[in-house]
Parts: C-alpha cells; structure tokens; sequence
C-alpha cells in the first residue's frame, strides 16, 4: 500500500503509514506477547490498522495451535484476540477502515459472514474498542473522556466487560512507577472502573450490533 494517501494530510496531521516490513520487525521485539492471545495491545494513532492487523494474524495462528481441534472454543478465543485490540485515530476515514480490516481478518480466518453471531460479537467489540478520537488530548471525536472495554473470557461460552477512561489509566501508569511519592497505593483504590456489565454471550454480545451492518 502507499505509505501517503495525500501531502495535504502529511502536511495538516502527519499522517504517514508504516510499511509491513516495518511493522513485522517492531512486532518481533515483542514476540512471545504478539502470540499471547489475551495480552493487550493499544495503538494510539492506529490509522487504517497495519499494527493490529498484523497482531491479530499472530494471535490467531496460536488461536489455531492451541484451539484448532475444538470449533466452540476456537471461536471463542478467536474473539478474545480481537477484544484484545485497542486503537485511536483522530481521521474518519482510517479509523473506519482500521475496524474492517481488522474484521476481516477475523471473518477470513473463521469463514464468518455478515450474518454470523460471531461477526456481528465481533463488529460490536471493534466499535467499542476502535475509538475515533484524540491520543493526545484523550478525548472522543464528541470531546468525551475516551473509554475502554476490558473484555474477559470467563469459560463456557461467557464474557465479562469493565470499562475504564483512559486518562486514569494514565495517571496510574504514573503512580506505579517506581520510587513515586504514590507507588504504595493500592490497586484497588485508582484502578476503579467506571462501569461493570453482567456476564455477556456470543449472542447477547452480537445483539447489541446494529442492523445495519448487513
């Protein structure tokens, strides 16, 4: 792909997109974690995907080794690798088209249609966790506080979901650092979500996905 879809977006946001080769050789800096299927990654200017593109394909691989023989829990834990996707991008237009090739990557390796429970699972989790919005400012494209899902595979078939705004994850991140006037303080006491779901199933998480994505 050309890595500059035009000098006026160079030139008013910087916009600039990594070649594959590139992104393969980041990604093998962190290896055993892009084959983790649960480890989280969080891409703050994401584009159209070429990172979580790439991590997902290595998630699904040992999805594959690991699952393969069992369709239930293939699919399942196919879908906690994307849950475990987190992107921002300030452009409409790459953050759209960051959701549908992440999406794809999913649908070609399970052979998913539109209609599928776990399509439409998996296009609501994207929504949740691709955010058109501002890294930096860590605000939504509505001038929100940006939030994300944290999604857990509890087993038999059920998710659980927390959400956290993003900038008190990064004043924790602070805190915990080492030797910091607040590194004592407990978990529990700054890493409080602002919401918590009841337990969730593929077809409860599918429901919630609009119509018109068919």
């Amino acid at each position: 792909m050309s890595l500059v879809k035009s000098k006026k977006r160079v030139a008013d946001h910087g916009e600039v997109f990594t070649p594959e080769w590139m992104v393969e050789a980041m990604l093998d800096l962190v290896k055993a974690e892009t084959e983790r299927i649960d480890s989280r990654f969080l891409e703050p200017a994401c584009g159209s995907g070429n990172f979580l593109v790439q991590i997902l394909q290595r998630k699904l691989t040992a999805v594959e080794r690991t699952y393969g023989k069992s369709e239930f829990e293939k699919q399942h834990f196919a879908l906690v690798a994307v849950m475990s996707l987190y992107g921002i991008e300030l452009l409409p237009d790459n953050i759209a088209e960051c959701r549908a090739n992440v999406l794809e990557i999913l649908a070609e390796y399970l052979s998913l249609n539109p209609s599928d429970e776990l399509y439409r699972a998996a296009f609501y989790v994207l929504s949740q966790n691709l955010v058109h919005g501002d890294a930096l400012k860590m605000r939504t494209q509505g001038d929100q506080p940006i939030a994300f899902a944290e999604w857990a595979y509890l087993g038999k078939g059920k998710f659980q979901r927390r959400d956290f705004r993003l900038d008190v994850l990064n004043q924790m991140s602070a805190y915990r650092a080492e030797d910091s006037l607040f590194s004592d303080i407990g978990k529990h006491e700054i890493f409080t979500p602002t919401k918590d779901y009841a337990p969730m199933t593929l077809q409860e998480l599918a429901a919630l996905a609009p119509e018109d994505i068919l």
